[in-house]
């Protein structure tokens, strides 16, 4: 058996297509033990590595994101979708399983004295993290880590971030595609 969030992940199959086994963290969200164990699990892991920041990717990744930097004491960076920031932003465009996006956060929202922590709900094929390194560095912020409540593991999405980075990626619960 595992912590009190594992058994509340449900598999929904063939959502969004056939052959894809998408894991719901909804329920999770919803029970307010199960939640705060998710955020509490993920900032004392990385407790003491002096964060300043944590980003978080729209829109499960700042719910997630911005509680454990609540609960590290440290401020939160939205990585938003293009067009949604109404200031001066840097952006970084990356491959989804099923497609492409793009990222962006304002050009003053790091500086070169912040240690950002990458936060997210869910790491599949890397793609999104990726992106979010990418702006952590063009920033000249330090990249801590990165913590993630579920991992893909099938997808085997930290050989794709072990090109961009060495930082220590983290992830609460790994799963296979099935």
């Amino acid at each position: 058996m595992g912590k009190i969030y594992e058994d509340l992940i449900v598999s929904i199959p063939d959502y969004p297509k056939e052959g894809v086994i998408f894991k719901d963290i909804m329920p999770v969200l919803s029970d307010a033990k199960a939640f705060a164990a998710v955020v509490d699990d993920i900032a004392a892991h990385f407790e003491g590595q002096g964060v300043t920041k944590v980003m978080g990717a729209e829109a499960r990744g700042f719910l997630v994101g911005s509680a454990v930097a609540y609960r590290m004491g440290a401020g939160f960076v939205p990585a938003r979708k293009p067009g949604k920031l109404p200031r001066k932003a840097i952006r970084e465009e990356f491959d989804l399983e099923y497609g492409s996006s793009a990222l962006e956060v304002h050009v003053d929202s790091l500086t070169e004295d912040d240690k950002v922590l990458i936060v997210d709900d869910l790491i599949a094929t890397g793609g999104t993290a990726v992106a979010m390194v990418k702006l952590v560095e063009r920033a000249g912020a330090a990249l801590v880590g990165l913590g993630f409540f579920v991992e893909l593991a099938d997808l085997e999405p930290r050989k794709l971030l072990g090109n961009v980075t060495d930082a220590e990626v983290f992830s609460l619960v790994s799963v296979s595609g099935a």
